[in-house]
């Protein structure tokens, strides 16, 4: 099996390229630059994009084991400017860069682009520019704005300007097919079958006969990592479901009855929702939810693996959770701190399994599916491991936790009846801090603000907002202002990811 790296420099779409490249057939694994291991048999490489720029005097360099790699290389946007750099090209800063869709076209044939339209739409994040390209190199493509977008020398380097992993660019898959097939000549070799199969085996082999608990959520990360797991250790495995109570409503009673009854796994249940709350009273701060969310979840399992005399915990990370925490590379910038990735404690008494922390979301989806999982739970919308504490805008207390929970189960059990909750990839409501004038009854109110989001996605990474039909939106509304009467006014969230993230904390 094909291994190919993607060094990371410290883009928020490098996982994006590797799952890619996955998607394609072929086992791919992000590297840092300063990993030990060299990759000088792998067949391609490829140089991620990042926030630096080659012009500054600390910007990251090539891994030392590169310098003697001989095989073909693909470099995007960061990627191609240090390529440049390096041979002998120049880049300069840009007057005005080139952010989001731009249009690109092919202006010389190569077996890179071939079968791309003469104009097609890309998407880039970039202010720095090639101004100058290296010797023995020519020019595949500009931008509209007649900047370089894409070089080559024929033989080794392949670099293009814009990101082809980003679903946004409109033949981005294509276009790494052509490298996989046409430059570098390699058939696909890998499949999430074979991820698997060897993840059983490898956590068999490590837990060697032992025991280990998983903190189970009843979301579709969670239960496809039990459910890997159990097949490796059967009943070695004990499920631990923790009621905080930020759960949605009525969780608490469904997700023990479909694990424990319908699927016969064993399970305890937790109620810690006193604690809880308790801890995040006064608290408003997103990140310092997360991180006290984060280390008490893992007090509540550590009371539990002392119990069953256990020392491994289960997690359902997966990679979004890792790169959005700033945990996948030393020069990857951290958009938030996931409670099971940057909000764990500094100091815990676990030794962690994380079996599908490589995996984007739909990868984990297709997993569950082989592993036999309920549909009804491989296709739940994803839930965050904090719950309704980051989908509160401020304090949690009781009161809002009431209000929420009865106005999402509301917005989705709408979406449900009007057959829209499978053609969205996530949706969900959050309570804002600010209360608005209206009248109801011919007479002055003064409610809350509830917010509701719906996203449509692949792997979580980037997002567009879901087009709901006014009438579901309506709807919606309409049920929620006349039942749940703290509630003054209800508005849609229209922002995709970038700008900004699917939840609002």
């Amino acid at each position: 099996m094909h291994i190919i790296p993607i060094v990371d420099f410290g883009s928020q779409y490098t996982q994006l390229i590797a799952k890619r490249v996955r998607d394609l057939g072929y086992y791919s694994v992000v590297v840092q630059i300063d990993d030990t291991r060299e990759y000088l048999d792998s067949p391609c490489v490829i140089l991620s994009g990042g926030p630096s720029s080659v012009l500054d005097e600390d910007h990251p360099l090539l891994p030392q084991w590169l310098k003697k790699y001989e095989g073909k290389i693909l470099g995007v946007c960061y990627g191609m400017q240090l390529m440049v750099k390096e041979l002998g090209g120049r880049v300069v800063k840009g007057g005005r860069g080139e952010y989001g869709r731009v249009k690109v076209r092919v202006v010389a044939d190569s077996p890179l682009l071939d079968g791309i339209p003469e104009s097609f739409e890309s998407w880039m994040s970039h202010r720095d520019v090639v101004k100058e390209i290296p010797s023995g190199f020519r020019v595949l493509a500009v931008s509209e704005n007649n900047m370089i977008a894409a070089i080559t020398d024929d033989e080794r380097y392949w670099l293009v300007q814009f990101h082809p992993e980003v679903r946004h660019c409109s033949y981005g898959f294509e276009i790494l097919e052509n490298f996989m097939l046409k430059v570098c000549g390699i058939r696909p070799d890998w499949s999430l079958e074979d991820f698997v199969h060897r993840k059983i085996d490898e956590i068999r082999e490590k837990l060697d006969g032992g025991k280990a608990i998983c903190a189970l959520s009843g979301g579709v990360d969670s239960s496809v990592a039990s459910v890997l797991v159990h097949r490796a250790i059967g009943g070695n495995l004990i499920n631990v479901f923790v009621d905080h109570g930020l759960l949605r409503k009525n969780e608490e009673i469904e997700v023990p009855r479909v694990f424990r009854d319908k699927l016969g796994m064993n399970l305890v249940v937790v109620d810690a929702r006193k604690r809880f709350l308790e801890r995040l009273k006064g608290v408003t701060d997103p990140e310092k939810k997360r991180k006290i969310i984060g280390e008490e979840f893992i007090r509540v399992f550590e009371e539990e693996a002392r119990k069953h005399d256990v020392e491994y915990l289960v997690q359902g990370t997966i990679y979004s959770d890792v790169i959005e925490s700033a945990r996948s590379g030393k020069t990857t910038n951290k958009i938030k701190s996931h409670h099971n990735v940057g909000g764990l404690p500094e100091k815990m008494n676990l030794k962690l399994i994380e079996p599908i922390r490589e995996l984007f979301k739909d990868e984990v989806r297709r997993v569950g599916e082989i592993l036999g999982i309920p549909d009804f739970i491989v296709h739940r919308h994803p839930f965050p491991g904090p719950g309704l504490a980051v989908r509160i805008v401020g304090e949690v207390d009781e009161e809002s936790l009431r209000i929420l929970k009865e106005a999402d189960r509301i917005f989705i059990d709408t979406l449900r009846e009007l057959g829209w909750y499978d053609r969205t990839w996530q949706a969900f409501a959050v309570l804002l801090p600010v209360k608005s004038v209206g009248v109801k009854g011919d007479e002055r109110s003064y409610g809350r603000v509830l917010v509701l989001r719906a996203v449509d996605s692949v792997e979580g990474m980037t997002a567009d907002w879901s087009r709901l039909p006014h009438e579901i939106l309506d709807e919606a509304a309409r049920r929620i202002l006349n039942s749940v009467p703290q509630i003054g006014r209800v508005v849609f969230d229209i922002t995709s990811k970038p700008p900004g993230t699917i939840e609002w904390e």
